[in-house]
């Protein structure tokens, strides 16, 4: 038996509730090393000693290239739990508990590994609505001025005696005009990045918290908006920047002007004073910024008044406009008492408001139900494009990565992960294809199909690329005819909405060798198992046979049962 590869985690993503009366639990093992493992559980405050302890298989749920993780959704009649594993290689059996290995039990039940309580408080479940969600990410600047039109044009307004710019043209009632769009996509919810008066196009650079920036329109057009969205059975989430705010922000323009005697200076980290503003963007502010760029100064988000400020914001957009969703800024950068507040502030207007925080890196610390219900999941775009846009890896590495991200979080959160291939912030991920649209495709299909929210930026479907910032945030070509792939995108989002077991099924992986392109993978619901192939290569490749209906193809040949180089196929029965 491989002791080393052994790892269990009780309170963790190994261990958590799924609700009130089921249960994960996880361990991880070497690949192909047990035969069987075995979940023993009791009643942790039973009354008899010693406690009684019912079993139940578990099964490798997924694989790495070192790696097997055994799961069981255990459905419980306790709340609190006491339970051991019981190993097995085919030569030797064991009991594991307490991360020692042995070969009996004992009657202190203590020292077992233990579930306290499967509080519902404790359970990290996003709300219900978004695992069923395909967000449309829209950069308001560069989405729309009317109905299927965009401006190009730049433009200042004046707001408080302060310049806000816009660069493209974008508005909110560009949006609304353009809903039909969107819905007829396949989307079911709009992420829109900062709407607030800010100075800058991008508008990251707050002057505002209350108001939206009158380049984009007015409050009243985004009531409007929501409304409007709400209409068609659509959600809504904007931005939050927290983590830093624009120079001219009135706390930190009385900091400027008032030096040591502002009642704001503890509102912001490191001020050297006299605080000044440097005009020379290369030089290093004397205070603490957001990265390095001066014009955005970090708030201090320990101080209380800050807290306060800010969570305020949050309950009042929820509140005013019944927003639906905080996308929120560098959230990793902010500290965790803050975003408990902010959580309770907002859960407090409205339970079924999401969070999703901004962590490019792993994201487990964020997701144990007290902090944030989602997080953009970066480690998806990274991973689809060594294997779809550079094909540097093969199926086997691309499954393993798939593997590690799914069981680092637990399941709950996992159908909350917002899974994007690009954003704002990052390169156009047809770039990265280098404009190969059967690339693009079978990246698109494996993120429509994939555990976790799918988000899609603006101009995707219409195939905007570019590498650099002004290219990834070009206006939306909407004077140009829509290429194939936007017909790509609209079967693709809506074969989604319309099967539940892509949303909310299970996820088994069922193809996946190395030096091979072709990985296979099922998602499977009470009532319906979903089949993918994707023969991502440039030779074709036998598949396995499926006994069940067709939903989609490209390149599939039924009676070899083939696929043809960059060919898919998706196969759908009852279960």
């Amino acid at each position: 038996m491989n002791f080393e590869a052994i790892q269990h985690i009780p309170m963790s993503q190994q261990a958590h509730g799924m609700d009130p009366n089921h249960v994960v639990f996880r361990l991880r093992a070497g690949r192909d090393d047990l035969k069987h493992c075995t979940l023993f559980y009791a009643d942790r405050a039973c009354r008899l000693t010693p406690v009684i302890f019912s079993s139940v298989e578990m099964q490798v749920e997924a694989q790495d290239e070192w790696f097997d993780y055994f799961q069981v959704i255990l459905e419980s009649p306790y709340k609190r739990i006491c339970y051991y594993f019981e190993l097995d290689d085919g030569t030797q059996k064991l009991l594991y508990y307490g991360d020692f290995f042995t070969d009996h039990r004992v009657d202190d039940r203590s020292e077992y590994y233990q579930l306290p309580f499967n509080h519902p408080a404790d359970i990290a479940a996003p709300p219900a609505w978004a695992q069923d969600a395909v967000v449309y990410n829209i950069f308001p600047d560069s989405f729309a001025t009317g109905r299927r039109f965009i401006s190009g044009k730049s433009s200042e307004k004046e707001w408080n005696g302060q310049i806000t710019r816009g660069k493209l043209g974008g508005t909110l009632r560009g949006v609304i005009e353009n809903l039909d769009y969107i819905q007829e996509l396949g989307a079911t919810c709009i992420y829109m990045n900062p709407i607030f008066a800010a100075g800058e196009y991008h508008k990251y650079d707050l002057l505002d918290y209350h108001h939206i920036d009158p380049c984009f329109g007015t409050d009243e057009d985004f009531r409007q908006l929501v409304n409007d969205c709400h209409a068609r059975g659509m959600r809504v989430i904007i931005d939050g920047v927290f983590n830093h705010v624009g120079w001219n922000f009135f706390a930190f323009d009385d900091v400027v002007r008032n030096g040591e005697n502002s009642k704001y200076k503890n509102w912001f980290y490191h001020l050297q004073f006299p605080v000044e503003r440097p005009e020379d963007p290369e030089t290093y502010p004397t205070y603490e910024c957001f990265g390095y760029e001066r014009m955005m100064p970090k708030t201090n988000t320990c101080n209380p008044e800050v807290q306060d400020y800010f969570c305020e914001v949050g309950r009042y957009w929820v509140r005013e406009f019944d927003i639906d969703g905080w996308r929120l800024d560098v959230a990793s950068e902010i500290n965790d008492g803050f975003w408990r507040a902010f959580r309770q502030a907002v859960k407090e207007e409205k339970a079924e408001c999401i969070l999703i925080g901004e962590v490019w890196e792993t994201a487990q610390h964020w997701l144990n139900g007290d902090i944030f219900d989602s997080t953009m999941n970066y480690d998806f775009r990274k991973h689809c494009r060594r294997f779809f846009a550079e094909q540097s890896i093969d199926a086997a590495e691309f499954d393993a990565r798939v593997t590690n991200m799914r069981m680092r979080y637990k399941l709950p959160g996992l159908y909350g992960q917002l899974n994007l291939l690009d954003s704002h912030d990052v390169s156009r991920f047809y770039s990265l294809c280098e404009k190969d649209l059967a690339r693009m495709q079978l990246a698109v299909l494996f993120q429509m199909t994939f555990t976790g929210i799918p988000s899609v930026f603006y101009g995707d479907e219409r195939g905007i690329y570019g590498l650099q910032e002004a290219e990834y945030r070009h206006e939306m070509t909407w004077s140009q005819e829509p290429p194939a792939l936007a017909d790509f995108y609209k079967k693709a989002m809506h074969l989604r909405t319309e099967h539940p077991a892509l949303c909310r099924g299970s996820y088994h992986t069922i193809k996946a060798e190395k030096k091979n392109g072709l990985y296979g993978y099922e998602r499977t619901d009470g009532k319906e198992k979903i089949t993918v192939f994707l023969n991502n290569q440039s030779a074709a490749a036998e598949i396995p046979p499926i006994n069940g209906k067709m939903l989609w193809q490209q390149g599939y040949e039924e009676k070899n049962n083939s696929l043809a180089p960059m060919g898919f196929a998706v196969f759908t029965q009852e279960v």
